[in-house]
């Protein structure tokens, strides 16, 4: 069952990783949505998160996990230790941005910086709090052929924060837990929010 689930990423690793991941995190901004109980899916905009998946985050993943491996081969704790220092301090940043103003763009925002600029410190702390052990176990048990495909399935977690964060939140964990729990945030404690 194993070898028969992992033959299409032998033969095509790149397509099968990007794909999975791309799926995944799209699936994120919908499950997002559902959770926001719309009354309709805004599927314009499910579609403008997919671009961006699809056109960068699979791909750059894709493309940085074969690095760092080739980089830093293994799993030992140093060689990990190095991967997710790399991981943290260069990747996230870059993707964190790519998407927020990647969707801005696709959404033919005028200014495609501003979430951005009022969003990313706070989701560059939030994803300091999960993708440091979401990696950390992906660099010490996840075979380095699927490592996309296993970061596509955290992201799909991280992605449907990140669309809430885009449409309502302010990009902290607080935020995210007082919309799961349905508070409603008075909008001047989520200017008070962003100033901090």
């Amino acid at each position: 069952m194993r070898d028969a689930l992992l033959k299409p990423v032998r033969r095509f690793p790149w397509a099968t990783n990007v794909t999975l991941y791309g799926c995944l995190f799209a699936g994120g901004d919908f499950v997002h949505q559902l959770f926001s109980r719309k009354e309709q899916v805004d599927w314009s905009h499910t579609r403008n998160v997919a671009v961006v998946a699809f056109s960068f985050h699979g791909n750059f993943n894709f493309f940085w996990m074969r690095f760092l491996e080739r980089r830093f081969p293994g799993n030992s704790l140093r060689m990990v230790l190095r991967k997710l220092l790399l991981d943290q301090t260069l990747a996230a940043p870059l993707a964190i941005s790519a998407f927020y103003t990647g969707v801005s763009f696709m959404e033919g925002r005028d200014e495609i910086l501003q979430d951005w600029k009022e969003k990313f410190l706070n989701t560059y702390k939030t994803g300091l709090m999960y993708w440091p052990f979401m990696q950390f176990l992906n660099f010490i048990l996840v075979p380095p052929l699927i490592r996309t495909a296993f970061t596509g399935c955290c992201g799909f977690i991280w992605a449907t924060f990140l669309c809430f964060s885009h449409q309502s939140g302010d990009g902290t964990m607080t935020a995210a837990l007082d919309w799961i729990r349905g508070v409603e945030r008075k909008p001047e404690q989520r200017k008070k929010k962003r100033v901090e």
